[in-house]
């Protein structure tokens, strides 16, 4: 019997919900939650380090919403004046390996002058940044590190629902502690594994189901990112040559 046809999903923009109810607070990270909310840091510096997907920049969020921070990517420093962004409150994204080390150095300066505070994630512990402005290390030094463990079993399955919800994708609470029960423990893995379900179910005209939750998973999906037929199509579609 021919199977039904498939229909290629839109690439369409997923809006994240980053509002202080939509934070799960478990053991993996509760220590951060508490410390970037607090009225008070220990220093002027927090570090914020996480893998992929770990809820870094929903921390960041709701930071900002409560002291008017200014975000900037780590990328884009060196084209912003620091006593212009330093203020009250900072917020630096993905820094890591390759910044530009004055550029960090200077803003972190002027955080301290102004009595503010700044609050630096990365996906990398500092010692992975490879940086070489010695005042820069010890001033990093300094800072007050907080990391983004790994998920318990209650924190993932929260991931997991937040994330189709993301997508307003409605999936049996059954799918989802199955999918929480055999997926790689990670959230860089429930990004990826959302995302090829509700592909999937779109392609299938279909609700995610545990069948198609364990085609899925069998495919490699909710461990390291690889591509199917569909998202090498979806990829081609976006990306043309």
């Amino acid at each position: 019997m021919a199977e039904p046809p498939r229909q290629l999903p839109l690439a369409l923009p997923v809006a994240t919900a980053h509002g202080r109810e939509d934070y799960v607070v478990a053991e993996a990270n509760h220590a951060a939650f508490d410390l970037v909310t607090a009225d008070r840091w220990p220093s002027d510096v927090l570090l914020l380090v996480g893998p992929e997907g770990a809820g870094k920049t929903h921390l960041a969020t709701l930071f900002a919403q409560a002291t008017g921070a200014r975000v900037i990517a780590a990328d884009d420093l060196g084209a912003h004046d620091p006593l212009e962004i330093a203020g009250r409150a900072v917020v630096v994204e993905d820094a890591g390996q390759g910044l530009d080390e004055r550029a960090l150095f200077h803003l972190l300066n002027a955080v301290r002058q102004q009595g503010g505070r700044c609050l630096i994630t990365s996906r990398r512990p500092l010692v992975a940044w490879e940086i070489g402005l010695a005042d820069l290390v010890s001033r990093l030094r300094a800072a007050t590190p907080v990391e983004l463990g790994l998920p318990d079993d209650r924190l993932l399955e929260a991931v997991l629902a937040k994330l189709f919800g993301d997508r307003q994708t409605t999936v049996d609470p059954a799918v989802v502690a199955y999918l929480s029960r055999r997926m790689e423990r990670s959230f860089s893995a429930a990004v990826h594994l959302v995302g090829a379900l509700d592909r999937e179910a779109l392609a299938a005209k279909g609700p995610i189901t545990r069948a198609l939750a364990a085609t899925v998973l069998a495919r490699g999906f909710g461990t390291e990112p690889q591509l199917t037929g569909l998202d090498e199509a979806l990829s081609t579609e976006n990306n043309p040559s």
